[in-house]
């Protein structure tokens, strides 16, 4: 009997290596962050992934676990008092600029504490830093996407859980209390 195929995700992780420059990263956080980035892809249309093991503060630092950042296809939170504003204005939230975001990958079963979410903010940026800066103060992509480096609400990520079935579900998570939405 032949063997059977290799799926698109599990030729995608047997491909995806480790950065060199991550000694901290262990073969199944890898996995894990590679699963999480080809769902962020394939699944959700996400453009620029990037997968992170050192601190973009300061780069001889690693990451508690891999991270990845990226553009989703349209903005994954407004603040409260960006809310008002549109309200005020008449935007529409399609018509919001996209925010390039954080993705910690995690698995079902990890338990995470007040602590180790710290640990994994304390390593981070407001905003992922990206490819190109204009010079401006803001950094822009290969999409021509421009944005500022600090943004209303502090620091967030959105928390991929991944499941036993490889189902992947995303939580906002923010560094402190934000005010809640006006619905």
């Amino acid at each position: 009997m032949a063997k059977p195929e290799r799926s698109a995700l599990s030729s995608f992780i047997a491909a995806s290596k480790a950065p060199d420059a991550a000694p901290n990263v262990d073969a199944h956080q890898h996995a894990l962050a590679a699963q999480v980035l080809h769902n962020l892809q394939h699944q959700h249309d996400w453009t620029s992934l990037q997968l992170h093991t050192l601190s973009p503060i300061d780069s001889r630092r690693p990451l508690p676990k891999p991270i990845v950042s990226g553009l989703p296809p349209h903005r994954i939170y407004v603040h409260p008092d960006e809310q008002i504003e549109m309200l005020k204005q008449d935007v529409l939230e399609k018509d919001m600029p996209v925010e390039r975001e954080w993705v910690l990958p995690t698995h079902l079963r990890e338990k995470w504490s007040l602590r180790k979410f710290a640990d994994v903010f304390d390593g981070l940026t407001e905003v992922p830093k990206l490819a190109l800066e204009d010079g401006g103060g803001n950094q822009a992509d290969a999409t021509g996407l421009k944005q500022t480096k600090s943004r209303r609400g502090g620091k967030r990520l959105l928390l991929a859980t991944v499941g036993d079935d490889s189902t992947v579900v995303y939580y906002i998570v923010h560094d402190g209390i934000v005010k809640p939405r006006q619905n």
